[in-house]
């Protein structure tokens, strides 16, 4: 039996949902989001209360039918957090004359290229600079914010021998040595 799956979903102060299956809609201060939870593996049912969602599994021996009883639970807590708080990721820029701006809706990028590197904005994405070495990525749905701060992070991935490039705020890189030299 799935443990992820089998925990209640608290639904927090001002967030109202709706769910006319296959589909969910989540709304609350910081916007709105919808998905469909259409899985032919998973077999089982939603339930709304008032302050809690239970998502039960009326076939726990089936293996895939387990996998996707914690995948809708994980799925349904993601749109709730993101209508209530929201998600961010921080990235941070290594290297000389390595630096962001925010020119309109377009982060520009100078990371030792010949050219200056022009990302659109999506819309429902939020940008910050709070230095030109930081940017902070945000937003209400958490696929998005994670796939457009590893977008960004593409464009210079980090480099084991001087570390230089674009990480997220947390990352390690494992540095190597460099030549040792002949003797």
């Amino acid at each position: 039996m799935s443990r992820i799956g089998s925990l209640p979903i608290l639904i927090p102060e001002g967030v109202k949902v709706e769910y006319s299956p296959p589909k969910i809609v989540v709304e609350g201060p910081k916007g709105k989001l919808q998905m469909d939870l259409n899985f032919e593996n998973f077999d089982g049912e939603i339930k709304i209360s008032e302050h809690q969602i239970e998502v039960i599994n009326h076939n726990p021996e089936n293996k895939k039918s387990d996998a996707f009883h914690g995948l809708t639970r994980s799925l349904i807590n993601n749109l709730i957090v993101g209508v209530h708080t929201g998600y961010s990721k921080a990235l941070k820029i290594v290297g000389v004359g390595y630096k962001a701006q925010l020119q309109g809706k377009t982060l520009v990028l100078n990371l030792g290229f010949s050219h200056p590197v022009n990302f659109p904005v999506p819309e429902g994405i939020d940008i910050e600079i709070p230095d030109p070495t930081t940017i902070i990525v945000s937003g209400i749905d958490k696929r998005l914010v994670g796939q457009v701060a590893a977008n960004i992070r593409k464009f210079k991935p980090p480099e084991p021998y001087k570390g230089k490039g674009v990480m997220y705020q947390d990352e390690r890189i494992r540095r190597k040595a460099g030549k040792a030299g002949v003797k």
